[in-house]
């Protein structure tokens, strides 16, 4: 499968390229920066694009199997909420032109609900997050009503961060619209087995325009 994958050089992205290219898949991998994709396997084609340019990333998406947005405008972005709603509507925009059909957006936790509220709307929020959540969120509201895509949003556990040191254990359990977690109370999954649910996902295509979620 040839999966054009938006956000190469991320956290999330890289840990994607990584499990994509070690099942055997090419990569058309997109980031503004593309000296930062470390991956260097003849599979990967490194394509450097800003999101909001659609016809560019429009030309770059095309001929791909798949779509896998792990757009992220920058935690530290003053324009955070902006940027990312934007870069997400343009991202979709462009799928939308380039003829692929299947769409996966890595979005955010705080999508997900707990006694029917919205995480990111909670008060406990942590308000450094909030921009980009709440960023998230409307965007989410928007591809809800996208009915041409086959579209996912996956919404990763809200403990899913750099500190997660569990590795690639291929075990994960999925969800829908409210967090899954462990015996501990815990909703927690390291970036390696996100990786493994995306790839899985785009194998086995258990999921169609809807939210989903894993943790362990």
């Amino acid at each position: 499968m040839k999966v054009a994958l938006i956000g190469a050089s991320g956290f999330v992205g890289k840990a994607i390229l990584n499990e994509l290219v070690n099942r055997g898949n090419e990569v058309i991998a997109i980031a503004r920066d593309t000296t930062k994709i470390e991956n260097t396997d003849d599979k990967v084609q490194k394509v450097t694009v800003d999101v909001l340019d659609t016809e560019q990333l429009t030309e770059a998406l095309k001929g791909a199997d798949a779509v896998v947005s792990a757009f992220n405008a920058g935690w530290t972005n003053p324009n955070l909420y902006n940027d990312t709603v934007e870069g997400a509507k343009a991202i979709q925009a462009a799928v939308k032109a380039s003829g692929v059909k299947r769409y996966i957006f890595i979005g955010g936790a705080g999508t997900l609900q707990i006694d029917g509220h919205q995480i990111v709307d909670g008060p406990d929020f942590p308000a450094d997050y909030k921009p980009g959540a709440t960023a998230v969120r409307d965007y989410f509201n928007i591809l809800k009503e996208e009915k041409e895509l086959d579209w996912l949003f996956f919404s990763p556990a809200i403990e899913m961060h750099q500190g997660i040191t569990t590795g690639r254990t291929g075990k994960y359990r999925l969800g829908k619209t409210s967090p899954v977690f462990n015996e501990e109370g815990r909703s927690i999954l390291s970036v390696e087995d996100l990786a493994i649910v995306i790839a899985d996902e785009l194998e086995n295509n258990a999921h169609h325009q809807e939210q989903f979620t894993a943790a362990y």
